[in-house]
């Protein structure tokens, strides 16, 4: 890595260290000025970059900052590495009765949806507990208390985006509500369908085109204890088809709640308590580990779609994992920083924040970003890293991108915010070569410049030269 580095000091002096044509028309179309861009095109497997255009320069990288947090997370943590919830007893169990407390642990699973908790209930009768006389316990130490505002970032307290990170997440906290159109209007399903949460619907199927369906659809939740009632107005078109929003109804208490009685009740069970936040007693005793899966599957999810809460969990579990204490954001940054100077690669100006890429604050050089999917792709989970990237206009994220010669050639993450775009990944060029291509655009004009990716993109794929 210290070998990319040293090639990207002396870029400047490089016959290509200027854009390609098409990438500079693309972006002089999007009005986006070259200085507001990074570029790096490197040889995966090392060696002098054949573009490098400020590639020094600490820029907002949006999502392609999940890249850092991914690289990490398989080296540090193995992709084969399990997030654990425990379900724990106080009290006597006997004849299918717990005289006391069941405590569920939380571990970060990024990945406890609503129907893998559906298993961990039916995996706990299938144990022989049936009834609680006592509470359900909620312990979710694994993470450090930290204040958090899902409102903080764009105002938009109610997408589920902005979830914050959780030791014992479900669901990523989100009701997913899908639009079904019909003669008779716009019909709303929720997912999962809570039997506390009503759904009301005044939408009006339009005939407009399908580019910006959120503009015209309103919505107003409106809470009262576990008790939530989703009011949807406005317009759909009819030409979308089924479309869905995820939305977060309720606080990570009252989340949990709501999906635990359901799935508990479905499978048989009775609970005499209440559901409430605690800690693991020393006398509790296991009754099961319920294990994620599989590391390098989540990560697989979170990038193709780039989940963002799934990403701020991986990052806390660095250092929940590796710093003998509970995750933290500072604690993971450590963690990041010094597993980045142990692969020698130079991090000037480097901001993690979150490690998911949605900040105003995160900042990364396109040459570190460069140099980690090189390190990457010599080691021994590069195969995991690159299946969790985006397959250039076939899925994911880049599934609607045109595509033209390198359609299917190129493993790619991307990342949007107002006045953010970026790519990074690798491609393959059409003589069987592979590149580390990264492009950072931070311009008021920067979310035109997807173009101008797509035409770095077609370049490198055309030969980078």
């Amino acid at each position: 890595m210290r070998a990319l580095l040293a090639a990207l000091a002396l870029a400047p002096s490089l016959a290509l260290a200027a854009l390609p044509a098409p990438v500079l028309d693309s972006l002089q179309r999007a009005g986006v000025p070259p200085s507001a861009v990074a570029v790096v095109v490197a040889p995966a497997g090392g060696g002098r970059p054949a573009l490098a255009h400020q590639a020094d320069r600490p820029m907002n990288p949006a999502s392609t900052m999940k890249l850092v947090t991914t690289a990490a997370a398989l080296d540090l943590l193995g992709p084969a590495f399990r997030f654990h919830t425990d379900a724990l007893a106080t009290g006597t169990l006997a004849d299918g009765v717990l005289a006391g407390d069941l405590v569920l642990r939380g571990g970060g699973d990024p990945g406890l949806t609503y129907e893998r908790l559906w298993q961990l209930a039916h995996q706990l009768r299938a144990r022989g507990l049936r009834e609680i006389r006592g509470d359900v316990v909620l312990d979710r130490g694994y993470f450090a208390p930290a204040p958090f505002d899902p409102a903080g970032f764009d105002g938009e307290a109610r997408r589920a985006y902005n979830v914050g990170p959780d030791a014992l997440l479900v669901n990523f906290k989100a009701v997913d509500f899908r639009f079904v159109p019909g003669p008779d209007g716009v019909r709303v399903v929720p997912e999962p369908d809570f039997p506390n949460v009503a759904v009301a619907s005044r939408l009006r199927a339009s005939r407009e085109a399908c580019n910006h369906w959120r503009q015209g659809l309103r919505y107003e939740v409106d809470e009262k204890g576990l008790l939530a009632t989703v009011s949807f107005s406005g317009e759909y078109p009819a030409d979308c088809g089924e479309k869905s929003l995820p939305l977060s109804l309720f606080d990570a208490d009252r989340y949990f709640e709501s999906a635990f009685r359901w799935v508990w009740g479905e499978a048989g069970g009775r609970l005499a308590g209440k559901v409430r936040a605690g800690t693991t007693p020393p006398e509790a005793r296991l009754l099961l580990r319920f294990d994620s899966e599989p590391l390098a599957s989540l990560l697989r999810d979170m990038n193709k779609y780039s989940n963002n809460v799934m990403a701020r969990q991986v990052y806390l579990a660095l250092s929940a994992e590796r710093s003998g204490g509970p995750g933290s954001l500072a604690a993971s940054a450590r963690v990041v920083s010094d597993w980045l100077a142990s692969r020698g690669i130079a991090a000037p100006g480097l901001v993690l924040d979150n490690g998911a890429g949605l900040s105003r604050s995160g900042r990364i050089t396109a040459g570190t970003l460069a140099a980690v999917l090189q390190s990457a792709w010599a080691g021994p989970a590069m195969a995991e890293l690159v299946s969790s990237l985006s397959l250039f206009a076939v899925d994911g994220t880049f599934k609607l991108r045109p595509g033209g010669a390198a359609a299917g050639s190129a493993h790619l993450k991307g990342g949007t915010l107002n006045g953010v775009q970026a790519i990074a990944g690798f491609v393959l060029d059409a003589n069987g070569r592979r590149w580390v291509v990264v492009m950072l655009a931070n311009h008021d004009n920067a979310n035109r410049a997807q173009g101008a990716m797509d035409a770095l993109v077609e370049w490198v794929h055309a030969g980078a030269r």
